[in-house]
């Protein structure tokens, strides 16, 4: 993702698998101030990966946007 933002997502809900749109991201765990250290993960040429810190699973799904998640709400949006 170079030359662009790196999207975070979190997982406030607990959802065992979130299915999003790129392959290269950020996982914040849950929002702040319950978040774990922010862990830069890539997919790379598979289809989903497991977060060391909050074991959340991955799945990439290409007809997902980049902002976009299923379930819904776990697209981290930063305060400015």
């Amino acid at each position: 993702m170079a030359g662009g933002t790196i999207p975070h997502f979190q997982n406030d809900a607990g959802h065992p698998v979130i299915e999003i749109g790129v392959k290269e991201f950020m996982c914040v765990g849950a929002n702040p101030p319950f978040d774990h250290p922010h862990v830069f993960l890539d997919i790379g040429s598979d289809s989903e990966i497991v977060c060391p810190y909050c074991s959340t699973l991955f799945r990439f799904n290409a007809s997902l946007r980049t902002d976009e998640t299923r379930p819904e709400g776990s697209f981290y949006h930063r305060a400015a």
